[in-house]
């Protein structure tokens, strides 16, 4: 037995020699790496690990943090119904609104591919231009205008639908729905860009050599050829359809108000929000925010094991 240790000890220390070596050897690719390394620390892992750290404090700024342990999630869990209500209204958007604005991204890409290229630099920039411009909000309001001048109650009155105006963003049963459509329609984002520059760099020589193994249609060459060589572009818009989708705060405090009738388009970052920018209760807010992370890793990873069995 000692002798066994001694041979694990001894290959332990060679390899940690080798390891220096290498990265002797390597020192200054490791100097063109240690500003983004650093930055990536300082701003994406310091933030997370930190506010892991005051989801177990209560912690109001104005006092040092202290500590007690569980009490933040029990309360969100056990305690805060409008928590629940956010939990609820993001999930049916991430249900809904992620894989639809996924496949739409994909297939517009797709359809945009096969365009000349001159009509293809123009169509990306017209399905691009949503997700960045400012007036998406502007343009929904006056779409669903709450009186008999917005365009959706004055052609429901004219047909007969309806006998009076609809109050759609301060009615609870249509809010959300409208923020979806919002949504959807701001969804084709980074994500796009993504699947129409990996389109772009699928090698033509493999369609020639698939149609001569036997792909009879495009559906099989999409299948086949399309979606095998795309697979790192599709899980960057998985992970950006997820990201948007988990995230959505802005569109429903634009449109429905903040905090929105009965907490109908209520959601989770607009719960977290109303604790770390109203109420200044920090401690609460970092646990919501680590609800979330979790949330968001475990569809990922849901995601991933998905997309792995594409083409195969």
């Amino acid at each position: 037995m000692k002798e066994f240790f001694s041979k694990y000890i001894a290959l332990r220390k060679h390899n940690a020699q080798v390891a220096i070596k290498k990265a002797k050897r390597s020192k200054m690719c490791y100097a063109f790496l240690a500003p983004f390394a650093i930055l990536f620390f300082a701003f994406y892992i310091m933030p997370v690990v930190t506010s892991i750290y005051f989801s177990f404090t209560y912690y109001n700024i104005l006092e040092s943090p202290r500590f007690i342990a569980l009490a933040n999630y029990v309360n969100l869990i056990l305690q805060d119904d409008v928590f629940l209500i956010g939990v609820k209204n993001t999930m049916m958007i991430a249900v809904i609104t992620g894989p639809l604005g996924y496949i739409m991204s994909f297939l517009f890409a797709w359809l945009i591919n096969e365009l000349p290229r001159w009509i293809r630099s123009v169509a990306v920039i017209v399905f691009y231009a949503p997700s960045i411009a400012g007036t998406c909000f502007m343009i929904f309001s006056i779409f669903f205008r709450g009186d008999a001048y917005g365009i959706v109650n004055n052609f429901l009155m004219e047909v007969g639908i309806i006998d009076k105006p609809i109050m759609f963003f301060i009615t609870p049963k249509y809010m959300l729905w409208i923020c979806m459509l919002v949504i959807l329609w701001m969804s084709l984002g980074t994500g796009f860009l993504s699947f129409v520059a990996g389109l772009q760099g699928v090698d033509r020589s493999q369609f020639e050599a698939g149609y001569m193994d036997g792909i009879k249609n495009r559906w099989q060459e999409l299948w086949y050829i399309t979606l095998p060589n795309m697979k790192p572009m599709l899980m960057f818009g998985a992970v950006m359809s997820i990201t948007s989708a988990f995230s959505v705060c802005d569109v429903t405090m634009a449109l429905c108000g903040y905090p929105s009738t009965d907490y109908a388009a209520r959601t989770i970052v607009t719960h977290l929000f109303d604790y770390g920018y109203t109420r200044f209760d920090m401690g609460y807010a970092c646990a919501i925010a680590t609800i979330l992370f979790l949330m968001m890793i475990l569809c990922n990873k849901a995601i991933q094991s998905l997309l792995r069995r594409v083409g195969t």
